[in-house]
């Protein structure tokens, strides 16, 4: 996904005429992305909005990546998964969590050593906004945390 960021940012750019919603936070990986949104009052349509991302990305991407017979057949890519993960926000506490995850997650995967260090990440705009210092998190390197994972 990285290399086709632009292609990315089309892509939610096109979603969010149609379907609005603001990006409190989002991270492009390599091979995936996490984000948090807020969606309009009344309206919790994650499915769409996946939806319309992930086929307007695919669209302006060249047909060169290996596929399964089934994906195959359904007429599918072979470039994201099937499903999404999604989870109300609870609270503000829960809110900061979401995005210190997302934030942290290029760390997480190995990718850099500090967040500051990640370009495709909401975190350089969260610490124009003075959300965040710009050494948030610090140096990360062999410090065997586990990032908020799930256990």
């Amino acid at each position: 996904m990285t290399d086709h960021v632009e292609v990315l940012r089309e892509a939610f750019r096109e979603t969010r005429q149609r379907h609005p919603f603001t990006i409190d936070a989002i991270v492009v990986l390599p091979d995936h992305l996490h984000t948090v949104w807020t969606l309009p009052e009344g309206d919790a349509d994650f499915a769409i909005r996946w939806q319309l991302i992930k086929s307007n990305f695919s669209r302006g991407l060249a047909r060169n990546e290996r596929i399964s017979q089934s994906r195959a057949a359904k007429g599918e890519r072979g470039i994201w998964q099937r499903r999404f993960w999604e989870h109300t926000i609870r609270d503000e506490g829960d809110f900061v969590r979401h995005v210190n995850y997302v934030h942290i997650n290029a760390v997480k995967h190995g990718l850099v050593n500090r967040v500051r260090d990640w370009a495709s990440s909401s975190f350089h705009r969260h610490v124009k906004l003075g959300n965040y210092p710009v050494d948030w998190a610090g140096d990360q390197s062999d410090d065997g945390r586990d990032y908020g994972e799930q256990r």
